[in-house]
């Protein structure tokens, strides 16, 4: 299989990936000034991102890994 490689294509591309590149460190500068924000309000910013994580994961998934992590615990004494 051969491709056909035109400068034009090429910065195309590179371009949209650019502007997508800057978007995703606009978000993440925003998100970051949220957790500040949350921060400043006594919130614990680490205990809000894994709130985060666990929110993304499916039930089924979560319910899992809480059931291994509560076994876990109970071994080690915790």
């Amino acid at each position: 299989m051969s491709y056909a490689i035109t400068a034009e294509q090429l910065r195309v591309f590179i371009e949209r990936i650019e502007r997508q590149e800057e978007e995703k460190k606009q978000v993440s500068d925003y998100i970051r000034e949220i957790y500040s924000e949350a921060k400043g309000q006594g919130y614990d910013t680490k205990i809000l991102k894994q709130i985060i994580r666990l929110r993304r994961m499916e039930k089924d998934a979560r319910d899992e890994e809480e059931a291994l992590l509560d076994t876990y615990k109970a071994a080690l004494g915790l």
